[in-house]
């Protein structure tokens, strides 16, 4: 059961650590990047951006992944001394998601919606409506959560293999 156990806690830290690393991504490079763009190349590039991430890698071995192998991990670790680590990182996860459905994905959604930016008459309004600073901030409380969650789900595998 240790060999289960630590197994999940790995494919736990290892997926929470790949969807941390795509949201701060974004925070200090993507999203600062097309700041500086005209608003065709933004919502060219961020249209683009947005259908390419959404993909089996990503969603299956990051996103998703990241919230299953962690309640996987809780679940196996019950009764052990990992169990609270798990479970904060689970919380903390959870939370990024819920932003990402409530906040994130809306807003992607409504500027890949707008359609073919050389057939956009407003290119300024669809950019504003989009409103990149509102994006960013919830990106950035993303980075933060799932960030800290890497970080319980590695004090946990610590914990794991102290109580080993």
């Amino acid at each position: 059961m240790d060999g289960l156990r630590a197994l999940t806690l790995i494919a736990a830290t290892m997926s929470m650590g790949l969807v941390a690393g795509v949201f701060g991504l974004y925070g200090h490079t993507i999203m600062p990047g097309l700041k500086k763009t005209d608003d065709r190349t933004f919502i060219a590039a961020f249209q683009s951006i947005d259908r390419a991430i959404l993909n089996p890698w990503f969603l299956g071995g990051g996103f998703l992944g990241a919230l299953v192998f962690t309640a996987v991990a809780g679940i196996v670790n019950i009764g052990e001394d990992a169990l609270g680590w798990v479970a904060a990182a689970f919380i903390l996860y959870l939370c990024a998601v819920v932003i990402t459905i409530a906040v994130n994905v809306p807003l992607n959604d409504e500027i890949k919606g707008a359609g073919d930016p050389d057939q956009i008459a407003d290119l300024g309004a669809v950019r504003a409506t989009f409103n990149e600073s509102r994006w960013a901030r919830w990106n950035l409380v993303r980075v933060l959560t799932s960030t800290t969650a890497f970080g319980c789900l590695a004090w946990a595998l610590v914990v794991h293999g102290g109580s080993m």
